[in-house]
């Protein structure tokens, strides 16, 4: 996961693995272990938002439609693979993900959860691993009446053809639901009372540009108009639409969120520095300072707000 996953985009759910997991120094190169721990914990705060999705994809599919199978494409540490597990009780949940350590953290959820005799993992790079072999993942990943990827397509170099993969793993009437839109998380006010006011805002820039270098860096990097519905309707599919759910932790904030904003400023701090003048790069250190009152994890005004968007689509029926 990059910085820009949970803030450029909205707090993601989902995480992208088919490049850039190792331990090199490109912004494409991402250590998706070392971060399982900040994946867990933002899963937990999204999970009001992350079953309101479940239950809306539920509705979408409509009482007709028998879900047997449900892919979860880049599904990190396993937060909304469980929560398809608890929503859809007839189906097989398969988390696809291509760190195995993260695979490792999704069944030792799920068993935590009482749910480790339907939840499954799969190793498989992206977009590589989603052609090939028949319904049951024999060979490959396999169909689903589910397909759900949240915050990986952009971790792919060519958009649209991962796209395209993922709708064709969809069996007849089945529904792909990619979450890739929203808006830039928000933490704190303009003016902090410490440093220029408007900092949220240069790390957003900052974020940006950071975003830009690491999608150029792709292998296969094409680009493209974001236009997520109209993608996934050159995808093929029908019935295409959107909708979107908002996060809002109001200060003061507790513990678990304090925390996960300190390590989303301590990657920004870490991997942005370069691109920010000295007293933006100042007021970071005294945020991240523990025992510093203006810091995040004493500071009163702290909050959390996010918006998440989801495009659907559906695969025509034979």
């Amino acid at each position: 996961m990059s910085p820009q996953s949970d803030s450029r985009h909205g707090n993601g759910h989902g995480h992208a693995h088919g490049h850039g997991h190792g331990h090199g120094h490109g912004h494409s190169d991402i250590d998706w272990e070392v971060m399982a721990t900040h994946l867990e914990n933002n899963g937990e705060l999204q999970l009001p938002i992350l079953r309101r999705t479940a239950a809306r994809l539920g509705e979408l599919l409509g009482p007709a439609k028998a879900v047997r199978r449900i892919l979860d494409i880049g599904s990190g540490p396993g937060v909304m693979t469980c929560v398809f597990a608890e929503t859809f009780t007839d189906a097989e949940t398969v988390a696809v993900d291509g760190t195995l350590g993260l695979l490792e953290r999704t069944l030792a959820r799920a068993e935590r959860l009482g749910l480790g005799g339907r939840v499954a993992v799969r190793h498989a790079e992206l977009p590589e691993g989603l052609v090939g072999g028949d319904e049951h993942g024999e060979g490959g990943l396999g169909t689903a009446d589910l397909v759900w990827s949240s915050k990986a397509v952009h971790h792919l170099g060519d958009q649209q053809e991962a796209l395209n993969a993922l709708a064709g793993v969809l069996r007849p009437g089945g529904l792909l639901a990619v979450a890739e839109g929203g808006l830039p998380m928000r933490y704190l006010p303009r003016d902090i009372g410490i440093g220029t006011p408007g900092l949220q805002a240069r790390l957003d820039a900052a974020q940006e540009r950071w975003f830009a270098t690491m999608r150029a860096e792709l292998p296969g990097s094409t680009s493209a108009v974001e236009d997520w519905p109209a993608m996934l309707g050159r995808a093929g599919l029908t019935d295409v639409g959107s909708f979107t759910f908002l996060l809002d932790l109001p200060a003061p904030l507790g513990e678990t969120a304090r925390a996960f904003l300190h390590a989303h400023l301590t990657r920004l701090r870490d991997s942005m520095s370069e691109s920010l003048d000295d007293d933006d790069c100042t007021t970071l250190d005294v945020l991240l300072d523990p025992e510093a009152p203006e810091g995040i994890l004493r500071r009163p005004d702290a909050f959390l707000l996010s918006a998440t968007t989801v495009c659907t689509g559906v695969r025509p029926a034979r």
